[in-house]
């Protein structure tokens, strides 16, 4: 198996070393990267300016883009060889709830399933974290479960982990995601000549976090998996929209 690993911390970051090196022992990897901290870059991709690759001391490549460049780069035309599916993490801390819309670490994955493979995000939850050979671990759980029981080409699954010894792990829970209030206010301050600068404010606190959920799972000890899908139809809503347009002779 070749697997393609990426992340939004940035090609040096703890995490991806650990992934990289967790997975290295069960499958052929290529790691792209980009060359900084990408947090919250979401699904953005280049379009106006070129992106740029090296080889860092590592073996790591590193890209001057998002997270989503790495991976669309990697798949379409860096790697000699396409890989078979994508991990993107361990992300340095959780992506949870709303979080998902938000995350590099989401949108890595993402990408990958764009472009027809396998993915699953894997993310450490903790503000500070450091138990990743926790998170190591879960990551190489699921990869055998992957290789039992092969997954479907389209799926995308949102991992969070506790950020607590492997012995301390309660097990794993199949989740949805939860809902957390709305953000924070952004903290206004001025620069050295006098303009104002704002800094975006922190994600809300939980709001929809009961049993069921990737938080309540997290608080619990469990290792959360969410499945995620790209379609952000609702269905649902579609007849009642019909319901609510303008009609032909209103035009």
């Amino acid at each position: 198996m070749h697997i393609l690993l990426s992340n939004d911390d940035g090609y040096l970051a703890e995490g991806l070393c650990a992934l990289a090196d967790a997975l290295r022992e069960y499958a052929d990897i290529s790691v792209v990267a980009p060359d900084r901290n990408r947090s919250a870059a979401s699904n953005s991709l280049t379009l106006e300016t070129p992106l740029r690759m090296a080889v860092a001391d590592n073996g790591f490549v590193r890209v001057d883009g998002t997270p989503t460049d790495c991976v669309h780069l990697a798949i379409t035309g860096l790697l000699e060889n396409e890989p078979d599916m994508v991990f993107a993490g361990i992300n340095h801390g959780s992506n949870l709830g709303d979080d998902v819309l938000y995350s590099g670490t989401v949108a890595a994955a993402t990408e990958g399933r764009f472009l027809g493979l396998p993915a699953i995000a894997i993310s450490l939850a903790s503000s500070n974290p450091t138990h990743f050979e926790t998170a190591a671990h879960v990551a190489i759980t699921l990869l055998r479960q992957l290789i039992k029981y092969p997954l479907s080409q389209d799926t995308i699954l949102n991992v969070n982990v506790p950020d607590v010894t492997i012995k301390d792990l309660k097990g794993y829970q199949a989740t949805r995601l939860g809902q957390r209030h709305k953000a924070e206010p952004v903290v206004k301050s001025t620069d050295p000549r006098g303009r104002s600068i704002y800094w975006v404010g922190p994600p809300g606190g939980e709001q929809d976090a009961g049993p069921g959920t990737d938080f309540y799972a997290i608080n619990s000890g469990y290792v959360s998996v969410t499945p995620l899908q790209v379609d952000l139809t609702w269905y649902e809503r579609i007849n009642g929209l019909k319901a609510w347009l303008p009609k032909e002779n209103s035009l």
